[in-house]
């Protein structure tokens, strides 16, 4: 009885074994990325930020952006990938490979990075989606925001070939609160304020 069930474990272990082989992931840490094979499946078992920003260098490339180059990854000042559009724009790029939403720092890093980089356009490309502040602070500043459903398109359309639909959702414009500052400024906007510290303030004061 004991022989029987130490057969029964030794082949459930090669059976196992033999499964996870067939199984080998396309993506593996320490090789070339090749966007053709990458999915969003390989992006999100990537174990850092620097893989992501590596593929979509290479993607970049591959679409045949002029001027796309990564940053150091030191003192990049908020810009991780730069690259030069259709119309002769030069773009910055934030990437983030987050398993949450991303945060509206996101936002205020690339929209920062747009003069030391000299960059008449930024965004950010996410591997998930982003939250509410992050979503309206890029409306107010331009800041195109590119969702996971986006980067699904992405990949999906560039193994396809289809590689000037990919440059119009990349190139796409970023969704304005306002399409001029002079809208803005006549909008009547409520700013949110601490009255809570006005309060203290007026408090201390007497």
């Amino acid at each position: 009885m004991l022989i029987f069930a130490g057969i029964i474990v030794v082949v459930s272990i090669i059976a196992v074994v033999l499964l996870l082989s067939k199984r080998k992931p396309q993506y593996s840490k320490g090789e070339v990325i090749d966007p053709l094979k990458i999915t969003i499946k390989d992006i999100d078992q990537m174990e850092d930020g620097s893989d992501f920003e590596e593929y979509l260098y290479l993607l970049f490339l591959a679409l045949g952006y002029k001027d796309a180059y990564k940053t150091p990854r030191s003192r990049d000042f908020g810009t991780d990938l730069v690259f030069t559009d259709r119309e002769g724009y030069r773009n910055v790029v934030q990437a983030k490979r987050y398993s949450y939403p991303v945060g509206l720092g996101a936002v205020q890093e690339v929209y920062s990075s747009m003069r030391y980089y000299q960059a008449k356009k930024s965004m950010v490309i996410a591997s998930n989606a982003y939250t509410a502040a992050c979503d309206e602070l890029a409306g107010y500043n331009g800041v195109k925001l590119h969702s996971r459903n986006d980067l699904i398109e992405i990949i999906n359309l560039f193994k396809m070939g289809q590689l000037d639909k990919v440059k119009d959702i990349i190139e796409g414009d970023p969704h304005w609160k306002y399409d001029s500052w002079d809208n803005y400024m006549n909008s009547n906007k409520v700013i949110k304020k601490d009255f809570k510290a006005e309060k203290r303030l007026v408090t201390k004061n007497r």
